[in-house]
């Protein structure tokens, strides 16, 4: 209940800079503003993730790290937003909505089989997913899938409100260092 609180809160706060980074994609590239995907949530239940577009309207819809070229198909303001991980402030959306919270697992792909697999032999399929994690401030895209899970799997274990905190206040500056973050 806390979590659809604050993020409330911060839909309003942030009201400002949605409009602005709204007006940069639109600018650069037209609608959509914000890009759905299916994901998967807790209990490998299905849900849309909404996050601000950082990709031009005809990038084959896959994970990034997937395409052939990238670059080709991230939007000039979408290198920035990426960069600095705005691209995932429309994440309190599906907060407000009940499908994810601030921290626990990242959402995997739907068709990310290999991630969830692993994911349900650990039990971390019973944790609502977030929109930072203890997988994401100790290396985010850059570690092995078994090394991610594994640290979803000692969050699990010691998950608590000073842990999350500790998640929290890392993840900015980690964002702030743009570290583990492929463009």
């Amino acid at each position: 209940m806390i979590n659809r609180i604050v993020s409330l809160l911060l839909l309003v706060l942030f009201s400002p800079v949605f409009f602005v980074i709204a007006l940069f994609i639109f600018f650069e590239d037209g609608f959509p503003i914000l890009f759905q995907q299916k994901r998967v949530g807790v209990n490998y239940t299905f849900f849309q993730i909404y996050k601000f577009r950082s990709m031009k309207k005809n990038a084959p819809n896959v994970a990034t790290h997937l395409l052939e070229n990238p670059s080709q198909y991230v939007l000039k303001s979408g290198s920035l937003l990426r960069k600095l991980s705005l691209d995932e402030l429309p994440n309190i959306i599906n907060i407000v909505k009940g499908e994810m919270v601030f921290v626990g697992p990242r959402p995997a792909l739907y068709n990310q089989d290999d991630l969830m697999a692993l994911r349900v032999n650990a039990g971390v399929d019973q944790l609502i997913p977030g929109i930072t994690g203890w997988a994401q401030v100790n290396g985010r895209d850059e570690i092995a899938l078994e090394e991610k899970v594994g640290f979803e799997k000692e969050y699990l274990e010691r998950k608590s409100f000073w842990f999350d905190l500790k998640i929290i206040v890392l993840t900015f500056a980690k964002v702030l260092k743009s570290q583990g973050v492929k463009h």
